[in-house]
């Protein structure tokens, strides 16, 4: 099942049993995934789906820590609320040491040796990590592994 069947009969399910904050959240990641096929003039799979949601999640995050500090712990709790919906759609994250073998093996792949084959390395792994992976920390990783 395609992750955009799965949030429509999810949405469906939180309609009948009258969650009405999940029921928000998946449609809110409706109108995201509609709002970029549109842009685009495209029809999103699931890895463009994951990005999305990998979007969504990273804007309210950076939304949490700005209500923190405004003191607006009222609305922090609504973002974080909604990031534990949104997540609960997107695969389960690697752990360091997944990463690392990943990075090893693009390594291989690739022939990098050197900070100078960093974007080379990073175009390799994005595909194969997007929506795994916090790509901030597989950036800090590849650097570690290059630098060693």
């Amino acid at each position: 099942m395609s992750m955009k069947q799965q949030l429509t009969d999810d949405m469906k399910a939180a309609m009948k049993g009258g969650e009405k904050h999940k029921l928000g959240v998946i449609r809110l990641i409706n109108a995201a995934i509609k709002q970029k096929e549109v842009d685009e003039r495209i029809e999103l799979d699931d890895t463009a789906v994951i990005a999305v949601l990998d979007k969504m999640v990273k804007q309210r995050k950076d939304s949490v820590s700005q209500f923190e500090a405004a003191n607006r712990e009222d609305l922090a709790a609504i973002e974080r609320a909604e990031i534990v919906v949104i997540e609960a759609y997107l695969p389960a994250k690697m752990g360091e040491a997944e990463i690392v073998a990943a990075i090893q093996a693009a390594i291989a792949e690739t022939g990098a040796s050197s900070a100078a084959d960093m974007g080379k390395l990073m175009g390799a792994l994005k595909p194969k990590l997007a929506g795994q992976a916090d790509m901030g920390l597989v950036s800090k990783l590849v650097k570690q592994q290059l630098a060693s």
